[in-house]
């Protein structure tokens, strides 16, 4: 950034900012920065902080912050790739939709519109009840039934697009349907999809927590926030701060990609604002 656009950039985005590094630094880094192995037994049951275990040990004796830096790694990863899936399938669709119209936009709006009727946790429930919770079905899962989200957004934003004159003028001059979506269509409609972006993966990651809260996410030996507060939640009735360390993490990650994606949309609204 130019110095005048990081003097525009306000604290709250700066915070944001911080949050998603250190988690991308406990995504990329954490088993290599964590002392112990995370099914490592090193102690009792939820022994209190020490010089050796800043943060405590769970209810089986290991390791919490080594517990967190492993669990970064799966909880972030599976919601980026559930995200990242969804995407790749969405956008696509959506511009197509938005440009071919008639048959196809009716198709696949009513296909969307056929799996959207059922609420996401009951059809994700019912998927990884029969299937089993493994890594490759719970990322396909989520993934797909998230991309009906996309799917939605990019049609309508496409349509938006593909109604002005510089697409009209595309279409005039015989322009093919891969320069429509490459050239015309989803460079302008990248700032809306990439807030978007970081609004899916919030609830992505949310969700993928609260499946693994319910025992149908992220499975052992595998370490997960989610997991680890719902294998920690008796601690709280001794009065132990042990599930509140993945609960913290989980929520600290959410707010900053919020506050990153408040300041992209803010700016936008601005930027459309002085060119009216």
């Amino acid at each position: 950034m130019a110095p005048r656009a990081l003097r525009s950039v306000p604290p709250t985005a700066w915070i944001g900012m911080a949050l998603i590094a250190l988690n991308l630094l406990m995504f990329l880094l954490g088993p290599e920065l964590a002392p112990f192995g995370q099914e490592e037994t090193v102690g009792a049951p939820f022994d209190p902080p020490s010089a050796g275990h800043l943060l405590g040990l769970d209810q089986n004796g290991r390791d919490m912050l080594s517990r967190l830096l492993y669990g970064a790694r799966m909880s972030i990863g599976v919601s980026l790739a559930a995200v990242a899936l969804s995407f790749s399938l969405g956008v696509p669709l959506g511009i197509l939709a938005a440009i071919r119209g008639r048959a196809v936009d009716t198709v696949l709006s009513r296909v969307v519109d056929t799996v959207m009727s059922v609420p996401v946790l009951i059809s994700a429930l019912v998927v990884l009840q029969a299937l089993g919770s493994s890594l490759p079905v719970l990322i396909v899962t989520i993934g797909l039934l998230d991309s009906t989200r996309v799917f939605r957004l990019s049609r309508i934003v496409a349509q938006g697009i593909n109604a002005m004159e510089y697409a009209e003028v595309a279409r005039l001059r015989g322009e093919g349907l891969g320069w429509m979506i490459g050239r015309e269509i989803l460079p302008n409609a990248m700032p809306p999809l990439v807030a978007e972006f970081g609004l899916r993966f919030c609830f992505t990651f949310l969700f993928v927590a609260g499946l693994s809260y319910l025992g149908l996410g992220v499975q052992p030996p595998f370490a997960d926030w989610g997991g680890m507060v719902r294998d920690n939640q008796q601690g709280i009735l001794y009065g132990l701060y042990a599930p509140l360390f993945p609960a913290a993490a989980i929520a600290l990650l959410t707010i900053g990609v919020n506050l990153v994606v408040d300041w992209l949309l803010a700016g936008r609204t601005t930027v459309q604002g002085e060119n009216r």
